[in-house]
């Protein structure tokens, strides 16, 4: 497994690239296929795939994930967590009001 701590945004951009190129051949998918599904130019497609794209919006992203039936797996970037006894009240807790004498 990889630190990928260790990487710049667009290293990690091209990787991710490199590893949607896997995906689309596995799927049998043109560039031209995937740009079409996704509703992006090829060329958005090709930078992206040889690394030479260093900024990618999430949008742009989540229309590929789609394209390749990886989309459910965003949930993975922020699983949920569960809730913390420290930041919910405890049932018992009971606030009172104290009235002042005037």
């Amino acid at each position: 497994m990889i630190d990928i701590y260790q990487y710049s945004g667009p290293e990690i951009i091209a990787r991710l690239g490199k590893q949607f190129r896997v995906y689309r051949q596995q799927l049998q998918l043109t560039q031209k296929e995937v740009a079409e599904k996704a509703g992006l130019s090829i060329m958005t497609i090709q930078k992206f795939e040889t690394g030479n794209s260093h900024d990618i919006s999430l949008n742009t992203l989540l229309r590929l994930l789609r394209v390749i039936g990886q989309l459910d797996n965003i949930e993975a970037i922020l699983p949920e967590l569960p809730e913390s006894p420290y930041l919910k009240p405890e049932k018992d807790t009971v606030i009172k009001r104290v009235r002042r004498k005037e």
